[in-house]
């Protein structure tokens, strides 16, 4: 096998070579001592007859340690290059152990009970309440929701967000009619008298300018008059017609009984009706609305718009000082502070979250765990195997070490057996 240049490797994976070749090397010096063991006790036990209890330990150990020794590589590698059946497991069955670890974690970890009961057994909503509820915590949060939120609107283009914000526009605003929608309220306003504030307010300002404006009133009538008239009769026609214009909106100021009312509460109530049932005037007000959203002075003021909005936006968020962010950060605190004290909203979120997860893990639970099995059945035979073998090698050669114990005691224990039973 093709081993990984220790350069490629990570520190952590670096160390975990050198301790693997460190256990490899006391896994085989105690295989060669004991094989030392075993030729010195051979050669002289004839001589030394209690040197065969040694040997039958040295023996046994020997037995162990080569049984381990096979057993281990058998799992990464076939044993000295030989192809014998059921050796090199991990990168001959790498496909069938990813597909069974799939299935395991489906079956036993992705269940909707065994999700639920964790979830149920875990306070969800007070513990981050109470993380959130630090200021710390909720400026995090709101300079990754605004770092999010930047790169959303640089990614977005601004003639698409246009054209969909007009797409809404006629779908939602042009396409209904407008003219009923609009008579019936405007029925409704002057049924319930709420327009008579409109109307003081027009008159109001209207006598305001008037009084603020007598000199706009020279020549406004007195230029049409033949020019025999005198000089004088100019003056006198300007004044009276001012003074007329005067003491009319005075008159429409003091009664709210007024004629001029009267006949503007008479037009509003014909101009509901006429809004709702009358097809001309109905096609006049739609030709109307249409004539100014299609208008392209609307248009380019609506792209101002946008651009402005999305500039602001963009330097709020990047702003750690701005009113945007300190809102934000203020806004999450907040909803950490509820979350940790109100039972009955920590409640309703727990459930909340159970739910979704539940929904989401038996719903999804074998796309989860086909990610467990189609990553594995991309990694490199070679490659994986180097991995794990990383990972719990130092640990098998252990179990070696044990072997070699193990069979010189259990070699040690049946040939004194042996001797006692048959001399």
């Amino acid at each position: 096998m093709v081993r990984t240049p220790t350069a490629l490797l990570s520190p952590a994976d670096q160390q975990r070579r050198r301790a693997l070749r460190t256990m490899k090397a006391i896994a085989l010096g105690a295989l060669v001592a004991l094989a030392a063991v075993f030729a010195v006790a051979f050669v002289f036990e004839h001589d030394r007859p209690w040197l065969s209890y040694v040997r039958a330990a040295a023996e046994g150990g020997m037995v162990g340690a080569l049984a381990d020794w096979f057993a281990v590589t058998a799992l990464f590698r076939h044993p000295l290059g030989i192809p014998i059946p059921h050796t090199a497991i991990i990168p001959t069955r790498k496909d069938e152990i990813g597909r069974t670890l799939g299935e395991f974690v489906e079956t036993e970890f992705l269940s909707g009970p065994v999700v639920r009961t964790k979830l149920q057994s875990t306070a969800i909503a007070a513990r981050a309440g109470a993380w959130l509820a630090q200021p710390a915590h909720a400026e995090r949060v709101s300079a990754e929701a605004a770092a999010a939120a930047t790169g959303v609107l640089r990614a977005l283009s601004d003639a698409d967000v246009q054209q969909v914000l007009e797409s809404l526009a006629r779908e939602h605003l042009l396409a209904p009619p407008w003219a009923p929608p609009a008579g019936a309220w405007l029925a409704r306003v002057v049924d319930a008298g709420a327009h008579t504030g409109a109307v003081d307010l027009a008159v109001d300002s209207l006598a305001g300018w008037l009084d603020a404006n007598h000199a706009a009133f020279e020549g406004l009538v007195s230029r049409r008059l033949p020019g025999w008239v005198p000089r004088i009769a100019h003056r006198f026609v300007d004044d009276t017609v001012y003074s007329e214009a005067v003491k009319f909106v005075q008159a429409v100021q003091a009664d709210p009984q007024h004629p001029a009312r009267r006949a503007l509460d008479d037009y509003l109530v014909r101009l509901a009706d006429r809004l709702q049932h009358d097809p001309a005037m109905i096609d006049r007000f739609e030709h109307a609305k249409a004539s100014v959203f299609d208008s392209p002075r609307l248009r380019e003021l609506a792209a101002h718009a946008w651009e402005g909005v999305k500039a602001g936006l963009l330097a709020s968020l990047a702003d750690p000082g701005s009113g945007l962010r300190r809102r934000a950060a203020a806004a999450v605190a907040e909803i950490g502070q509820r979350l940790q004290h109100e039972p009955a909203l920590q409640h309703r979120v727990d459930a909340w979250v159970t739910d979704a997860a539940v929904f989401a893990v038996d719903r999804y639970r074998h796309d989860i765990a086909s990610i467990i099995t189609d990553t594995v059945a991309r990694w490199d035979g070679a490659e994986t195997t180097e991995k794990i073998e990383l990972m719990v090698g130092r640990d098998l050669q252990y179990i070696r070490l044990n072997g070699t114990v193990i069979g010189a005691l259990a070699g040690l224990g049946i040939y004194t057996v042996a001797q006692l039973l048959l001399g």
